[in-house]
């Protein structure tokens, strides 16, 4: 990529369409343009190609910008509308008209497909005609070819002879795609564009306009798609979470880009876990490889497990309260009324066993609201035969000198060994009891944060459902 100096300062830019929600792939592209930007020190556009007026709306846009906050992703410039600067584009046009570089033609797709077969499959070459309708088309050399130099894949060769005169506005006059990306790429000052490899058989068009405007080109770094772990292409519809749903799903901004990092990047000494920081330092296009990288939304899940591990306590709590609020009016009130010291407790139980924050709640649920009603658990588990058991818990209960996780597993094994069970059978009932689901944080940890009076008014309930 271009090196950064005192007089010529580097300028990234991300430029999604508003086609729809912000996918893992797109989420990558723009963690990498804002990783060099601000390890260079340069400056980050963001650009909106909402050139496609049915389907770029509005909503789609808020929802990138919503995904790039919560990535926590800032731009320097923008966001801008590539629509909005269509004048522009119509103005390059009709300079690149006037200096014999584009050209109008009406041939069909018919036409062009006519042409091509009685010359041998040579690019397609027209006759300017301005005709009602006709479409504007830059002039490809005859000779010689379009090189992209490629930070990633080297010198990508694309012979002029082959590549047709390619329309850059369609009959009606309106901008097409090659075009508008190369001007506002131009006029914008842009010196490094990272995107998918998907683009790169737009870049020598683009690099072709630009010649005509005699403006000098970008750097390009093209990124290597993402597979599924079944090794075929990353599905939008089928594989590919949005930043959204990665969001409700309760994962941690700082998690997902250091996982999204990783897609096709890695450091030297292959560190995996590296917070921003490291990331701005470290990230080099240079070491982004070529082959396709897998989305492996398991190892996503590890990662943010991680992260959740390591946060400080409070933070733990503010970030689950935050999700809360977006999920759930009412969990998010039961949470908030509770006293600090059973909001900082819920938290310290839990965080070594959640590895999202969607999956923290239902697990310290119990602590805050009646318990949950899993009649698949009741069913499983109160059986008639460990009534015994659940009243012998809550004798021993009743009667403990110290309530705290320590004194209730001493307390509670005692209770296992006079009945001659296995602990699970003594155990999982008054999980069930006390949390109405047959999944929580450890169940002296969990009867210790409930508290001696809750816990013995659930076992009693339990028991008096078995009895009815």
């Amino acid at each position: 990529m271009n090196s950064p100096d005192t007089n010529h300062a580097q300028r990234f830019r991300f430029a999604p369409s508003p086609t729809g929600a912000l996918h893992i792939g797109g989420a990558r592209t723009a963690l990498y343009n804002w990783l060099l930007a601000r390890g260079s020190g340069g400056t980050l556009v963001l650009r909106i190609e909402d050139t496609d007026r049915e389907r770029s709306t509005p909503e789609n846009v808020e929802r990138i910008l919503d995904a790039l906050r919560y990535l926590e992703l800032d731009w320097d410039e923008g966001p801008l509308s590539q629509y909005e600067r269509r004048e522009r584009h119509r103005e390059v046009l009709r300079e690149l008209v006037e200096g014999g570089h584009a050209y109008h033609d009406p041939s069909t797709a018919a036409d062009v497909r006519a042409w091509k077969e009685a010359h041998d499959g040579s690019g397609y070459r027209g006759e300017p005609r301005e005709e009602p309708g006709a479409a504007i088309r830059l002039r490809v050399p005859d000779d010689g070819e379009t090189v992209v130099e490629d930070a990633i894949r080297g010198s990508v060769r694309f012979e002029n002879r082959t590549q047709d005169d390619f329309v850059i506005a369609r009959g009606d006059g309106t901008p097409l795609y090659n075009l508008a990306v190369a001007v506002d790429d131009a006029d914008m000052g842009i010196t490094d564009v990272v995107r998918g490899e998907d683009h790169l058989s737009n870049t020598p068009k683009q690099l072709l306009v630009l010649r005509a405007l005699d403006a000098d080109p970008p750097s390009y770094a093209h990124l290597p798609l993402l597979h599924s772990p079944s090794g075929g292409k990353l599905s939008k519809r089928e594989d590919a979470a949005s930043v959204q749903e990665l969001r409700d799903a309760g994962y941690l901004p700082a998690a997902v880009r250091n996982y999204l990092a990783l897609l096709g990047w890695g450091t030297e000494d292959d560190t995996t876990l590296l917070d921003t920081e490291e990331l701005i330092e470290r990230f080099s296009i240079e070491r982004v490889g070529r082959s396709p990288a897998v989305f492996d939304a398991r190892k996503l899940r590890w990662m943010n497990g991680r992260y959740m591990r390591e946060l400080p306590l409070e933070e733990y709590e503010r970030r689950l309260a935050e999700h809360l609020r977006s999920r759930s009016a009412d969990d998010a009130a039961a949470f908030a009324a509770a006293s600090p010291d059973l909001r900082r407790t819920a938290c310290a139980i839990v965080q070594d066993k959640a590895q999202t924050l969607d999956e923290a709640w239902p697990l310290i649920r119990f602590l805050f609201r009646e318990p949950a009603d899993d009649g698949k658990a009741w069913e499983r588990v109160m059986t008639p035969e460990v009534r015994g058991a659940l009243a012998a818990v809550s004798d021993a209960l009743r009667l403990a000198d110290r309530f705290d996780a320590g004194a209730l597993e001493e307390l509670l094994g005692d209770v296992v060994e006079r009945l001659g069970e296995k602990p699970k059978n003594v155990y999982q009932p008054v999980r069930v009891a006390i949390t109405g689901t047959s999944v929580s944080p450890g169940i002296f940890d969990s009867l210790a944060a409930l508290g001696r009076e809750e816990s013995v008014r659930r076992i009693e309930a339990a028991i008096g459902r078995l009895d009815g």
